[in-house]
């Protein structure tokens, strides 16, 4: 089964890691450390399909893939 792609980075602005899921619209946690914002989202992630099925809106099947940039 295909899970969602996962984005974590630090953000200077907020002075924290950040983690998103860019397919589940807003859809976001932060953390201290990137294990941390990982785990936050992970709750979050489970909160916004419940929601979303609760609420009859659609759940978007996987499909955000990053570009991938060689560093020469």
């Amino acid at each position: 089964m295909k899970d969602y792609h996962i984005n974590i980075f630090y953000s200077e602005e907020d002075e924290a890691y950040v983690a998103d899921i860019p397919d589940l619209v807003y859809c976001s946690a932060f953390g201290d450390t990137p294990e941390e914002a990982l785990s936050e989202l992970q709750v979050a992630k489970a909160t916004w399909l419940v929601a979303a099925r609760d609420s009859g809106k659609p759940v978007p099947v996987p499909r955000y893939r990053p570009a991938i940039y060689q560093v020469v």
